[in-house]
C-alpha cells in the first residue's frame, strides 16, 4: 500500500513550514558542481531525471559526499573565503542548526530553491534519529522536517555496540538529483526497529521542496545472492537487515542509486553487499556480493562513498574478509571472494560485476589481524601524464596498514603472493591507521591518519611524492580527519578538517603550505566558536562562504563575522 503521510503546517518568519511524518506501508569532476553542469558522467548529479530545478548559472552546489563522484573533497568555486579573511578576528561560528539527533552524514547543499513561495539556498541534513531536515543555509530557518520512521517504529538500537551510539538511523551521506521529479529529489537510507523487535532498512526518495515521499518511496532493502559459502541457506545468501549498517555514502550514477553495506559491529554472519536502485522507480536493478562463498568483507570506508568515473565504473575499498588466493586463468579469485581489496566494478547493462581489483600479497594475514584496507575511502585522480608521456588514470587508497596505494584504474594489479603489483606503493607513508578519506586539490593529495598530522603529497609526473611537501603541526586523534578543500580556482586554497575530540575543533590551513594554520575554533575568547563534542567521522562541507560541520545535536555553521 502507499505510504501514509501526516502533514503539519505552521508559520515561521513568514514562511510556510512543512513537518511531514511518514508511516511506512510498502515496499572526472573537479569541484562542487556548477548549477549548469550536466547530470551525467562522474559529476555530483549523475542522475537522469527530467524535472527538478536548475539554479542560476555559476552557483556551487554540493549534491553528494565529498563534493563529487571522484570524492575529491574540493570546492573550487569558493570566492568569499580567502586565506586573508579566514582568521579568528573576521571568521567564526555564525549559527547552529539544531536537529533531533547526531549528524554523522555530511550535510548537502542546493542553491536557489523555491520553497513556500520564496527563494532559499538550502542545507539538507539527516540524523541518527531517522529525521531529515531542510534549513535555509544562510539564516538557519527551518523549512521542513521529516521523520522516516514507520508506525510504532524507533531508530535501530546499538545492539550493545559502541560503533554508532546511542541509536542508528541515518548514518550515511544521502545523494541529491536536482533534476529528478518535479522539484528535485534527495535519496537516503534509514534503519529502524519495530515494536515486535524486527529491524528494517529502507531507501527513501524525498521531494527537495517539501520532504514528502516520492512515488514508490520508501522501498524495503531486500536481496538474495547465489552462494555455496558458510553463510548460505539452500544455495542463497539472504540480506538480513539487523546484521548491517549503511555507513558508506550513497552514489548516484547514470540514473541508479547505489548503496553499500557494512557489518553491524562486526557481528557475524555478514558479507559484502552492494545494490543498485533505479532513481525514478526505486526498483532494484542489480545486486552484487563481494564475498558470496566466504564471510565478512563489508563496505564501510569510515563513511566515505564509493567513487565513480565517467565511464560508469565504481571504485571502493573492501574491508577484511575472505579472499580466494587461488585464482582463475584471468587472475580473479576462483570463488569470487574479494575481501580486503581495492575493487573496480562495471555497471554495463545495469549489472554489477567486478572488472578489476588489487590486493596486497599479505592480504590474508591483514584480514586475520583486522588490518583492513576498507577503513579508508578511495579517491580518483584527474588524468595524469607520466615521465614517458603516457596518460594515466589513477586512484589512491589507504587503510589500517598505513601504506598509501596508488592503482592504475586501467590495470589495477590483482593479486600476487610474492609481490604487490600495483602502480605505486608508499609503505609507511602515514604515521597511523587511516580511518578517513583523502582530499585532492591543485595536483596534491591530502591525508589525515589516526594520531598523525595532515600530510600533503604532491603529484609529479603521475607519481605521488614519497614524502609530504608540508604537514600540519596539529596531530588528529582517532579516527584522524577527512579534509575538505575550498578555493577560487587555484587560488586561496584552504584545507578544512575537524578534530573530533571533546570539545571538537574546526581547523583551517593554507592548502599550499600546511604549516600555516589560518584558524581554529578554540582561538576566540569565551568559547565563542565552540560547538560541543565531536562525532566519529565528520566531513566538513564548504560552500558559498560558509563551512558546515555535523555535531551531536545539529550542524555548526561558520562564516565571516558581521
Amino acid at each position: 500500500m502507499p505510504p501514509q503521510i501526516r502533514v503539519g503546517i505552521q508559520a515561521l518568519s513568514g514562511l510556510l513550514i512543512l513537518s511531514v511524518a511518514c508511516a511506512v506501508g510498502c515496499n572526472g569532476c573537479n569541484s562542487s558542481k556548477s548549477s549548469t553542469s550536466s547530470s551525467t558522467g562522474s559529476g555530483s548529479g549523475s542522475g537522469s531525471g527530467s524535472g527538478g530545478t536548475t539554479p542560476p548559472t555559476g552557483m556551487a552546489e554540493v549534491l553528494t559526499y565529498h563534493d563529487d563522484n571522484t570524492r575529491s573533497g574540493q570546492n573550487t568555486q569558493e570566492a568569499t573565503l580567502t586565506t586573508a579573511n579566514v582568521n579568528s578576528s573576521t571568521f567564526g561560528k555564525v549559527g547552529f542548526d539544531t536537529a533531533d539527533g547526531k549528524v554523522d552524514a555530511e550535510p548537502l547543499y542546493v542553491p536557489a530553491m523555491t520553497i513556500g513561495g520564496a527563494t532559499h539556498n538550502v542545507l539538507y541534513v539527516v540524523t541518527e534519529n531517522d529525521s531529515a531536515y531542510a534549513f535555509d543555509a544562510d539564516t538557519g530557518t527551518l523549512l521542513w522536517h521529516v521523520s522516516t520512521l514507520g508506525a510504532n517504529e524507533t531508530p535501530s538500537d546499538s545492539r550493545n555496540c559502541s560503533q554508532v551510539i546511542p541509536q542508528i538511523g541515518m548514518t550515511s551521506t544521502p545523494v541529491i538529483d536536482p533534476k529528478a521529479g518535479a522539484h528535485g529529489t534527495i535519496y537516503m537510507v534509514a534503519a529502524s526497529k519495530d515494536s515486535s523487535g524486527n529491524y528494517h532498512q529502507r531507501l527513501h526518495a524525498l521531494d527537495l521542496t517539501t520532504g514528502a515521499e516520492m512515488a514508490g518511496s520508501p522501498v524495503t532493502v531486500q536481496a538474495t545472492y547465489p552462494s555455496m559459502g558458510p553463510e548460505s541457506s539452500n544455495g542463497q545468501l539472504v540480506f538480513d537487515p539487523k546484521q548491517y549498517n549503511e555507513r558508506a555514502g550513497l552514489l548516484l550514477l547514470n540514473g541508479v542509486v547505489y548503496i553499500a553495506y557494512s557489518s553491524h559491529c562486526d557481528i557475524e554472519p555478514y558479507t559484502g553487499w552492494i545494490m543498485g536502485y533505479n532513481e525514478s522507480t526505486l526498483a532494484q536493478t542489480s545486486v552484487l556480493n563481494l564475498t558470496p562463498n566466504g564471510s565478512e568483507g563489508s563496505i564501510w570506508q569510515s563513511g566515505a562513498a564509493p567513487a565513480a568515473d565517467s565511464s560508469g565504473n565504481i571504485y571502493f575499498l573492501d574491508a577484511n574478509g575472505t579472499f580466494d588466493t587461488t585464482l582463475n586463468a584471468s587472475g580473479f579469485p576462483s570463488k569470487n571472494d574479494y575481501g580486503n581489496a581495492f575493487v573496480k566494478l562495471s555497471t554495463t547493462g545495469n549489472q554489477l560485476a567486478v572488472a578489476d581489483y588489487f590486493t596486497m600479497s599479505n592480504t590474508v594475514a591483514e584480514s586475520n589481524a583486522d588490518e583492513d584496507l576498507g577503513s579508508g575511502g578511495a579517491l580518483l585522480l584527474p588524468d595524469e601524464t607520466d615521465a614517458s608521456g603516457t596518460v594515466r588514470h589513477l586512484a589512491v587508497g589507504a587503510g589500517k596498514d598505513a601504506n598509501i596505494y596508488v592503482v592504475d584504474r586501467d590495470n589495477m594489479g590483482k593479486f600476487n603472493s610474492s609481490s604487490n603489483n600495483m602502480y605505486q606503493e608508499l609503505p609507511g607513508a602515514l604515521a597511523g591507521q587511516e580511518f578517513a578519506m583523502p582530499a585532492y586539490w591543485n595536483n596534491t593529495v591530502y591525508y589525515g591518519a589516526v594520531g598523525d598530522s595532515i600530510r600533503a603529497y604532491p603529484i609529479v609526473q603521475a607519481k605521488l611524492a614519497t614524502s609530504p611537501s608540508s604537514h600540519t603541526a596539529h596531530t588528529f586523534p582517532y579516527p584522524g580527519a577527512t579534509p575538505s578543500i575550498s578555493s577560487n580556482g587555484t587560488s586561496n586554497g584552504i584545507l578544512w578538517a575537524v578534530d573530533n575530540s571533546n570539545t571538537a575543533v574546526l581547523y583551517a590551513y593554507d592548502a599550499t603550505n600546511l604549516t600555516k594554520e589560518l584558524y581554529d575554533s578554540s582561538q576566540a575568547a569565551g568559547g565563542r566558536d565552540q560547538f560541543g563534542p565531536g562525532n566519529k567521522y565528520i566531513t566538513p562541507m564548504i560552500v558559498n562562504g560558509k563551512v558546515y560541520v555535523g555535531t551531536q545535536t545539529g550542524v555548526a555553521v561558520f562564516g565571516l563575522l558581521k
